[in-house]
């Protein structure tokens, strides 16, 4: 095989699914992961549409279960002889006031978006040490920059993911292999919408946060005519995979990179003054 292998996690819907179009149309042949491959259809729909379908392989993989990512790694070894990308893109969005979120569905939320990261990435480390070579994304969001109200399973979440990429990327620099965070903003994906949203209590009229809840629920609203397009995120990927694009972290999205300023340069008492006025107004 003359292409280079790219792995994708979640690729069955939003950014994992065109990150595996893209990367296709970009001279990878692509593993596209996911939980249930019987939801491959639009993938496959697409990829066939593109004509890239021939270079794009489903696979099962649950990042989550050590069994799936055993049965996925003794599948790598006995029929590829190099993994060049890998991008960590399964995950999902949890929300809910902190008092009603239950540990349990904080530690779920951590399954996914953190230790499944991390034993994906475990897994393909030694293909790339070997080898001398990768590049590793991983698929944080501007919420791993800054701790909206409301959002904190997510938000801790994906700050954890952000600590992790950074020592990751100085440990494997000197063994040739690069780390990439993507920090998206809004996007039209269903990150919001498949499985679960928001902790069950914060959505109750009994809740003592629920006029807050609504609030926030409003302002996204608000918001949604202003979602960026979510093929953007999946030509970054590309550009990272072919070399364009080589900083470290890679906001993306309106105002992704004003928030992040803000946050560098205003007394926190500021900052939280500004998103209280707006929620509260």
């Amino acid at each position: 095989m003359d292409r280079k292998i790219a792995i994708v996690t979640g690729a069955n819907s939003g950014f994992g699914l065109l990150s595996s179009i893209e990367l296709a149309s970009r001279e990878f042949h692509v593993l596209a992961t996911m939980r249930d491959v019987k939801k491959a259809e639009e993938l496959n729909k697409l990829a066939r549409l593109r004509g890239v379908d021939s270079y794009i392989t489903i696979l099962s993989l649950d990042v989550t279960s050590e069994e799936s990512i055993e049965s996925f790694k003794g599948t790598l070894t006995d029929q590829y002889t190099s993994v060049d990308l890998l991008l960590n893109n399964a995950g999902y969005a949890f929300g809910g006031f902190a008092e009603e979120v239950s540990i349990a569905e904080y530690r779920e939320q951590f399954e996914t978006n953190v230790f499944g990261v991390m034993a994906v990435t475990q897994m393909v480390l030694p293909f790339m040490r070997k080898q001398g070579k990768g590049k590793i994304i991983n698929m944080s969001s501007i919420s791993g920059r800054f701790g909206f109200p409301g959002l904190s399973p997510y938000v801790s979440s994906k700050h954890a993911l952000e600590g992790y990429s950074e020592s990751l990327r100085l440990e494997l620099k000197p063994f040739g292999i690069e780390v990439f965070l993507i920090e998206p903003g809004s996007y039209q994906t269903n990150i919001w919408t498949s499985g679960k949203k928001v902790a069950s209590g914060s959505l109750e009229k009994e809740s003592p946060y629920y006029t807050y809840m609504q609030k926030i629920e409003s302002e996204i609203e608000k918001g949604q005519d202003r979602l960026g397009n979510p093929a953007d995120i999946a030509a970054l990927v590309g550009d990272i995979a072919s070399g364009k694009i080589t900083t470290f972290r890679v906001p993306a999205g309106r105002g992704t990179r004003l928030t992040i300023l803000l946050k560098g340069i205003l007394p926190w008492k500021t900052l939280e003054k500004l998103i209280l006025k707006k929620l509260f107004h």
